[in-house]
């Protein structure tokens, strides 16, 4: 799969916290952007004095945060010449986990993400049309074919980074945020690695569709095309939640 993210993306999970001094803050952020695969696996992070300028915080937090990625197996350090922290990008959970995670979902809550998620998206493909660059849309066009080959949880970050480089190309930070966070919160519910087969076919097909509309410029399609293709994902996490729950 394809490694990086466009810029924007990155600025937006980098950006200054909104509330300063927390460690707890600052490992959430970096999580986020090791798991929503904004760092690729073994990229080196910038130093601490670095983070903590771009966080806004002390580099006592940063250091501390850093421990905990550690703890955590999301972060390796290396000594010597060449050393520093070093992204690990975590194992693919089994598809028994991602059952169980849905299933403790409320179908009503499922909704509701889904709710958030149209008005976030849809809004975000509309802004791309009118504002994306040929290098957004190119990045676009990457993020498509990862789609085409990427399979359980590869093909889940493969859709969320499809959606972050869809916000980043709107132009808008405060959307891309908005985008980053709720991918943060519920993103990776609502595209669990559970499709039945030719699903990933028409995940395929849908991106392209969205991406043409983008690189024409025809924001209402390409909002329209996003919105049908999240509703499609909503139905059929419903469908599958009320089978797990069945008798």
């Amino acid at each position: 799969m394809r490694k990086g993210m466009s810029h924007s993306a990155r600025s937006a999970m980098f950006a200054p916290l909104d509330q300063i001094g927390r460690a707890e803050a600052v490992t959430a952020r970096l999580v986020d952007a090791i798991t929503l695969g904004l760092l690729a696996d073994s990229e080196q992070l910038p130093s601490e004095a670095e983070l903590a300028a771009q966080f806004g915080v002390s580099t006592v937090t940063v250091r501390e945060a850093l421990v905990a990625l550690r703890q955590q197996g999301l972060v390796e350090t290396r000594r010597g010449r060449g050393g520093g922290s070093f992204v690990k990008t975590p194992a693919n959970p089994s598809t028994a986990s991602w059952r169980e995670r849905l299933r403790t979902v409320s179908l009503s809550d499922l909704r509701d993400v889904g709710d958030h998620y149209l008005a976030i998206a849809g809004a975000a493909a509309k802004l791309a049309a009118e504002r994306s660059s040929p290098e957004d849309v190119e990045r676009l066009e990457l993020a498509t074919e990862d789609i085409r080959t990427a399979t359980g949880t590869e093909a889940s970050r493969a859709e969320r980074q499809f959606h972050l480089e869809v916000a980043a190309a709107a132009q808008s930070p405060r959307l891309t945020r908005e985008e980053v966070q709720l991918q943060s919160e519920r993103g990776g519910l609502l595209w669990l690695p559970l499709e039945p087969h030719g699903t990933r076919e028409n995940a395929y097909a849908e991106h392209r569709a969205i991406t043409a509309a983008i690189a024409q410029g025809d924001g209402e399609l390409a909002r329209k095309l996003t919105e049908e293709h999240i509703l499609d994902a909503i139905d059929r996490l419903a469908d599958v939640h009320l089978d797990l729950l069945a008798p």
